[in-house]
């Protein structure tokens, strides 16, 4: 028998160009999929969720999330990119067990799905053990968070069970694409090992007809010129997703386009830990639309909100400094909130593959939809639709559904019991803390006891 659920009355900003937006409208989801978009559906038999004073709007996608270190956010915020290898790869990542890796990746996941994330690529280069990879997946599917489950080689030569155990986690977990999870390969990239390395990566997942993500132009790192040896190799293609990209040069940008790739940046990381500057206009100007992501969960916030606004704020930046450089002044700005919003959307679907399936409101696709309540003082009264949606927060995600499954209502997430997996974490990020040597300042705020 078929469910139907009406989220009826709100402000649809469907980020599907037929549809656009409607100031005041309904949308009908049955079972899993969307089926209508309208000014008014008629309600019979549906299950009304009441949209007044909310912005309708597809769940946000994530191409590139560390869930693995949901314990241990907060401990990498005032670190550079070198302090963060030295600390969180070589130090504290050794330290994860199988069941230190479930716990953070349900709490990660619950972190974003309370943050209307919808989506997302959990870049998991946390693979020590087949234990590892099967508590990983059990974590996202317990969640219930759609995602892209990335499996990662912690870095450095592979141990000789990675390449098997990748096919063996595809054929026991992925033989489908129907469901919520799916495949993915995270290879560390050229710029962290040597070139082999990656091609074996890129052998592999093409082998098993999979995205493969990996990062490149990162800091210094950069000036190897990856992008042009994985040309010259023949290697770049539609299925790759370039991680990052600040210190590619603008021909190499011209080379993911030219050959079908994707971007994944993360501003507000890249700036903290020292990446280079965020290659968003670079990006757009080469032909690619980037997606966004968190990456560092230990060393920013959640928020895809927030990081729409990092975006924003560091494309509009450079672009006012570059003007004024030259006695110049912008005489309009060069990217918008409605480009961002894009961004967080549809641009993330399509870098992972999914367009098909999710970031727009289109009858068709399924009923991945967040509802941001405007009736409060942050967003209240709204003026521009899509300017409020980079200007709220998570305390305006108010419902959140995957799937057509209600995962978030009146601001609560439902399903999961917080207070018990709070307490498992703080159990994992104490062992995981114990007698560890690194920055003082931040681990021992982190270690503080629990009253």
């Amino acid at each position: 028998m078929t469910h139907r659920t009406l989220i009826k009355g709100g402000t649809i900003y469907s980020v599907d160009p037929d549809i656009g937006e409607l100031p005041r409208g309904d949308v009908l989801v049955e079972d899993d999929t969307i089926t209508a978009v309208a000014e008014h559906i008629p309600a019979t038999d549906a299950h009304i969720i009441d949209a007044t004073d909310r912005i309708v709007l597809p769940g946000l996608i994530d191409t590139h999330r560390h869930l693995w270190q949901a314990a241990l956010r907060q401990l990498a915020a005032d670190w550079t990119l070198g302090q963060y290898i030295d600390h969180m790869l070589l130090e504290l990542g050794p330290r994860f067990s199988p069941d230190d890796v479930y716990v953070a990746e349900l709490l990660g996941a619950m972190e974003a799905i309370d943050a209307g994330v919808t989506t997302v690529m959990d870049w998991a280069h946390i693979m020590r053990s087949p234990d590892h990879a099967d508590e990983a997946v059990r974590g996202l599917v317990d969640s219930g968070i759609r995602a892209v489950f990335g499996y990662g080689n912690p870095g450095g030569p592979p141990a000789d069970w990675y390449a098997r155990d990748v096919t063996r986690v595809a054929e026991r977990y992925f033989s489908s694409e129907a469901g919520l999870v799916t495949f993915a390969l995270a290879s560390m990239g050229p710029e962290f090992g040597p070139v082999e390395d990656t091609l074996s990566d890129l052998t592999l997942a093409r082998e098993l007809g999979i995205r493969a993500s990996m990062h490149v132009g990162v800091g210094a790192l950069g000036k190897q010129r990856s992008i042009t040896e994985l040309h010259r190799r023949g290697l770049l293609g539609p299925d790759l997703i370039y991680v990052h990209c600040n210190t590619c040069t603008d021909a190499e940008l011209r080379l993911i386009a030219d050959t079908g790739g994707h971007a994944s940046i993360s501003p507000r990381v890249e700036m903290q830990m020292g990446h280079g500057y965020p290659a968003t206009g670079r990006l757009c100007a080469a032909g690619v639309v980037p997606s966004l992501s968190i990456d560092v969960v230990s060393g920013v916030g959640g928020s895809l909100f927030a990081e729409m606004r990092g975006t924003l704020e560091a494309e509009r930046g450079w672009q006012h400094h570059a003007a004024l450089s030259r006695d110049e002044t912008l005489s309009e700005l060069t990217i918008s909130t409605r480009d961002v919003v894009r961004m967080a959307t549809i641009e993330g679907a399509r870098t992972l593959g999914l367009e098909s399936r999710i970031g727009s409101l289109t009858p068709g696709k399924q009923a991945d939809i967040i509802l941001l309540d405007t009736d409060r003082p942050n967003l209240s009264p709204v003026n521009s639709v899509s300017a409020a949606i980079t200007l709220a927060d998570n305390e305006n995600v108010d419902t959140v559904l995957i799937a057509g499954r209600v995962v978030k209502q009146g601001g609560r997430i439902s399903g999961h019991d917080l207070r018990a997996v709070r307490g498992r974490a703080h159990s994992s990020r104490d062992r995981l803390l114990e007698s560890w040597s690194g920055p003082r300042s931040t681990a021992a705020s982190a270690a503080q006891p629990r009253a």
